[in-house]
């Protein structure tokens, strides 16, 4: 029997995230706002499925991280864009994190990965959860 993926999201960044960097880098100072924002919409790109969270980024897209839900302790995200997209960080269990910026929905992709969490038995504490006790 085999066990289907059903795929949530698969793209890159939020289109607005460029636009913002291109705003920025007229200036001399938002120089380094705008590359970022370059590199990140040539080459980040998300895959969020049932099973798991697959990143691809890094300089031409060379590096990808795979993450699935039962190695996640704990979700934050911090919204961006006038809270049109925002930035979405994962705690793992062995201590690490993954970041993932600019991400489209994400106030619904959190909700998502929280209930994948939760079916797959991971904790569902936040990091100031774990600070307090």
């Amino acid at each position: 029997m085999a066990i289907t993926e059903d795929v949530y999201y698969e793209g890159g960044p939020h289109p607005g995230d460029l636009i913002v960097g291109i705003l920025f880098g007229l200036t001399l100072v938002g120089l380094p706002v705008l590359i970022g924002s370059l590199v990140r919409k040539l080459w980040l790109r998300f895959r969020i499925t049932s099973r798991r969270i697959a990143v691809t980024g890094g300089w031409l897209g060379q590096t990808r991280t795979e993450v699935i839900y039962s190695e996640i302790s704990a979700v934050n995200s911090v919204p961006r864009g006038l809270g049109a997209w925002g930035d979405i960080a994962l705690f793992l269990k062995d201590g690490s994190r993954l970041e993932m910026r600019s991400v489209p929905n994400f106030r619904e992709t959190v909700a998502y990965i929280k209930e994948r969490m939760e079916a797959s038995g991971a904790t569902k504490a936040s990091p100031a959860d774990a600070k307090a006790a």
